[in-house]
């Protein structure tokens, strides 16, 4: 009976690792091909934003400013209402056409509508182009195939655990325990490897953008108290924010 359970648990974590195997020589090649990032400066907020948290942290930082500049106004209720309907740059009126003609919505809708709004998709692939954010379809295929690893982990270890209750056999659930702990060490030394090989294919920013934010972020971990709140919002996202009531619309759900 457990050899039964035994076979598509094999599959499943033989199936999961080479695909991530595979993804993994895909983003290398790709990211080879992506021209060397030296610049150290240079990059604005927006771009700032996107390497340190993503699209997410690009609407965060655009809502702060809009909020500071009195352009919108954010309850800590949830709600967004437009205060100045004139968008000053491509993104302020993609905000602004994300709220809707009633000049109000729920902020966690416009968060995540704006989020996938192509204004915002265009920053990260600039950034991508530019070697200092990692494409798009490498980070979904690198976060997807190590989920499937963990997942066939975990059916592993499920497998097992139920084998070892339906067989009262002593010598047959070491047996078992024996032949299930090749799709273990397979799934959990393959995850182990893509800690290593893997992993920076699934942050925002790619090596060189990573290396760049750290110069960023250091002086700021030193003047925590002198922060200019823009910059800050970009590196460290809504924690940012000490107003407390800002900080509450920015993370009302």
């Amino acid at each position: 009976m457990w050899v039964l359970l035994l076979i598509p648990t094999c599959a499943a974590a033989v199936l999961s690792c080479l695909r991530l195997v595979r993804v993994a020589s895909v983003a290398d090649a790709l990211v080879e091909h992506l021209p060397t990032a030296d610049r150290t400066s240079g990059i604005g907020l927006y771009e700032t934003a996107y390497l340190a948290g993503g699209p997410a942290r690009v609407v965060d930082l655009a809502l702060v400013r809009m909020a500071g500049l009195g352009r919108l106004h954010l309850a800590h209720t949830g709600w967004t209402t437009v205060v100045d309907p004139q968008g000053r740059g491509r993104l302020e009126r993609a905000l602004i056409t994300a709220i809707g003609p009633e000049g109000q919505c729920r902020t966690a809708q416009l968060k995540a509508a704006l989020a996938a709004h192509p204004t915002v998709r265009d920053i990260g692939d600039r950034l991508a182009l530019a070697g200092l954010a990692t494409p798009a379809e490498v980070r979904v295929q690198a976060l997807r195939a190590i989920r499937h690893v963990r997942y066939a982990l975990l059916g592993a270890v499920a497998m097992l655990l139920l084998t070892v209750v339906l067989n009262s056999d002593g010598e047959l659930a070491r047996t078992a325990v024996a032949w299930y702990s090749l799709p273990l060490v397979l799934t959990g030394g393959t995850l182990m490897m893509a800690r290593v090989d893997v992993h920076s294919y699934t942050a925002w920013a790619a090596p060189a953008g990573q290396r760049l934010l750290r110069t960023l972020r250091w002086p700021h971990i030193c003047r925590a108290g002198t922060d200019d709140l823009l910059t800050a919002v970009a590196i460290r996202g809504p924690e940012a924010v000490q107003d407390p009531r800002l900080r509450a619309a920015l993370s009302h759900r």
